[in-house]
């Protein structure tokens, strides 16, 4: 790590002194107290809002940032990623007393290469390594890998208690685990051709599936061994775009993933009909499911189709992507009074597509669900917004029409 300047030192010891300020204060108390009652469903909770930043940040960090060396600079700007979401969007994110930092385990499944090639931007595709099911099945044999640097971690977190560890610690925390075995598909064999194998090759699709879910099982009784799998009862981050607070879960001395939070979806099924999904998704699904404490499930699919007969089975279901394409009133009407909160993503046009925020369009959009989810515990994520044209005072406002709506609805 370069020398830091004294100036440099300062800006960053006064942004690390910010953040324990901040996450102290009676506000963000009362914050983990709000998300405690929201995540276990409690009657009186309130509608729960959070902004998913690291997709645009490149739009609100710079114009803060103070530091002239690149160290400092690196340190600057994580800090300001702890902070934007309170001190610039006022939404419901909570600061902590301590700067987080994760081991980040990865799988490799099947140890299969995920090539992309990029087309510009956001634009890419992968190169498909199983171009027949049933000739390329043996690709399914191989044995998956797994992944983690602790020694970099480590090292991460003596050099950041070096520079402001006396006013901030820097820990390791935990994180929900992840599972997408349909998204693994798609990038090893590609969309049509995962449709289309389903028809061809039921039975090979029907046990690669099954091998999807042994892999994954595999990796969590990994985790286990290499003690990765740490509490998530606190500020720690749930997929897609949550945050873990419960008294549900084991504080301490957790063994497994059943102790944990976990996350699962299946975006790119959205074209096979429930009854598919049923035969041919869902079994993996609920294997894998079986090994998480608390579930969230679902990204931008519409979950509506296969709730009934699917999804509702999992009983460990905690929270339900509502996304901009599922019918928001008859999800309304299944989670009604459950134990299940309804987590809405909001259409991300209103930030990412117009430079002026159309305030009434978001009025109308919001009402729209709290009308839908009323008698649900209720929680605003937004997500996939990949610009908002330089304009934190546009999220801010997109922020306070959700809670003023919420107030009034």
């Amino acid at each position: 790590m370069e020398n830091i300047s004294k100036k440099d030192l300062q800006i960053i010891r006064d942004l690390a002194k910010t953040q324990i300020e901040i996450a102290k204060s009676e506000k963000t108390q009362q914050l983990k107290r709000d998300w405690l009652a929201h995540n276990t469903c409690k009657n009186g909770s309130r509608p729960m809002i959070h902004i998913e930043l690291w997709t645009f940040m490149n739009d609100i960090i710079p114009s803060l940032m103070k530091c002239k060396g690149d160290s400092a600079r690196n340190f600057e700007w994580r800090l300001h990623q702890n902070l934007v979401n309170h001190t610039i969007f006022g939404d419901d994110s909570v600061v902590k007393d301590y700067f987080p930092i994760s081991y980040n385990p990865s799988i490799k499944l099947f140890d299969l290469d995920v090539e992309v090639e990029q087309t510009g931007g956001l634009g890419h595709q992968f190169v498909h390594q199983i171009t027949d099911l049933k000739a390329d099945f043996h690709k399914f044999e191989q044995k998956s890998t797994y992944h983690v640097n602790k020694p970099a971690t480590l090292a991460d977190i003596d050099n950041l208690n070096e520079v402001f560890g006396d006013i901030l610690p820097a820990k390791i925390e935990g994180n929900s685990f992840y599972a997408v075995p349909t998204q693994k598909l798609v990038h090893f064999m590609g969309m049509e051709n995962m449709l289309f194998a389903m028809y061809d090759y039921p039975d090979e699709f029907k046990a690669m599936m099954d091998k999807i879910a042994d892999e994954y099982i595999g990796y969590f009784d990994w985790l286990k061994e290499n003690d990765l799998i740490l509490p998530t009862v606190d500020g720690e981050y749930v997929a897609q775009g949550s945050w873990a607070y419960t008294d549900e879960l084991p504080s301490e001395n957790v063994k497994t993933t059943n102790d944990v939070w976990g996350f699962l979806d299946s975006q790119e099924t959205v074209n096979v009909s429930p009854d598919m999904f049923g035969e041919f998704i869902f079994p993996c699904y609920e294997k894998i499911a079986k090994h998480y404490g608390l579930l969230s499930y679902g990204c931008c699919e519409p979950v509506d189709a296969i709730f009934d007969k699917y999804l509702s089975k999992l009983s460990n279901m905690r929270k339900l992507s509502i996304s901009p394409w599922c019918d928001e009133e008859k999800m309304g009407e299944r989670l009604r009074g459950k134990n299940i909160v309804y987590h809405r993503k909001p259409s991300p046009n209103f930030l990412g597509v117009d430079v002026k925020l159309d305030e009434d369009a978001v009025t109308e959009h919001i009402d729209k669900t709290l009308k839908a989810a009323k008698g649900c515990a209720i929680e605003f994520t937004q997500r996939d917004v990949y610009t908002v044209h330089n304009n934190p005072e546009k999220v801010r406002r997109f922020v306070e029409i959700i809670r003023e709506r919420c107030e009034n609805v």
